[in-house]
């Protein structure tokens, strides 16, 4: 049986009620739930019950260090339908100190953040499939929003789910 998405993703946090307040101020996920130690989230756009689950582990937690010392996950990847939304959410990490970066993988444009424990996510935008080139290669350079936006326009909506163009027969 093929996994289709996610579903949802569950992260802990040293408070369930601070990343909240981020993930809704920053990113625009709104509450669906919530008991001591732990909230839920709905992406704006989604249909899930919830998109992402905070538990509270403490403040005295200590930080991740998957990808230094111990395995682990390095980023969850939200998509957003264009590129001006892409734009006005990498203003807003970059507005409250939250911004990693930005980068043009080729097929998927991306803003790389972290929230206040310092887990990092990224926001993208994928390359609608008829815009995609024969040969698409993975790359991984500065994201240059007016290029992009110039290129494939502010409003396009990106290829949700298609990052790669379909193979040919």
């Amino acid at each position: 049986m093929p996994i289709a998405s996610l579903n949802h993703a569950v992260l802990f946090v040293r408070d369930s009620e601070k990343s909240a307040a981020f993930y809704e101020e920053v990113l625009g996920f709104r509450r669906v739930g919530a008991f001591p130690g732990a909230v839920f989230m709905q992406a704006a756009g989604s249909s899930n019950d919830h998109d992402l689950g905070l538990f509270s582990v403490g403040e005295a937690a200590g930080a991740s260090t998957a990808g230094r010392q111990s395995v682990g996950l390095y980023h969850l990847a939200w998509e957003v339908d264009t590129l001006a939304e892409l734009e006005s959410l990498a203003v807003a990490l970059s507005e409250r100190g939250a911004m990693v970066g930005a980068t043009d993988h080729g097929t998927t444009k991306g803003v790389y953040g972290r929230d206040p424990d310092g887990i990092e996510f990224e926001l993208t935008w994928l390359v609608p499939a008829d815009r995609l080139p024969e040969a698409s290669a993975w790359t991984s350079r500065a994201l240059d929003f007016e290029k992009e936006k110039e290129r494939y326009g502010a409003d396009t909506r990106g290829g949700v789910g298609v990052s790669h163009p379909a193979p040919v027969a």
